[in-house]
C-alpha cells in the first residue's frame, strides 16, 4: 500500500485548497482513511476521517470548514478546505487503515501555509 498525497501551497487567510491522496491497492473502498496534520514545534494531530462508505469524523478546530471525501473508483481521498486560517498551516499527512487497528500506512506530507 502506498499513499501519495498532493495540493498543498502558500495561500492566504480565507482561501481554500484541496488537498487529495491516491492509494494503491485493490480493497480501497474498504479502508478507513484519514488526515492529520503537524504544525512546526507540536505533536502530529487528528483532522478527519472517513470510513464504511460515508460515515465521517472531524477534529473540533476544522468542523465546517473541512469536509473530507473519497471516490473508490479512483482510490482518492480528498480534503477540501475552506475559510483557511494561519493556524492551519502544517504538514498534512494522509493515513490508511487498511484492517482493524490503527492507522498504518502514511503518505509523505504535503506543505500547506497560510498567510494573515
Amino acid at each position: 500500500v502506498q499513499l501519495v498525497e498532493s495540493g498543498g501551497g502558500l495561500v492566504q487567510a480565507g482561501a481554500s485548497l484541496r488537498l487529495s491522496c491516491a492509494a494503491s491497492g485493490r480493497t480501497f473502498s474498504s479502508w478507513r482513511m484519514g488526515w492529520f496534520r503537524q504544525a512546526p514545534g507540536k505533536e502530529r494531530e487528528f483532522v478527519a476521517a472517513v470510513w464504511g462508505g460515508a460515515y465521517t469524523s472531524y477534529a473540533d478546530s476544522v468542523k465546517g470548514r473541512f469536509t473530507i471525501s473519497r471516490d473508490n473508483a479512483k482510490n482518492t481521498v480528498y480534503l477540501q478546505m475552506n475559510s483557511l486560517k494561519p493556524e492551519d498551516t502544517a504538514v498534512y499527512y494522509c493515513a490508511a487503515s487498511t484492517g482493524v487497528g490503527t492507522y498504518g500506512t502514511w503518505g509523505q506530507g504535503t506543505q500547506v501555509t497560510v498567510s494573515s
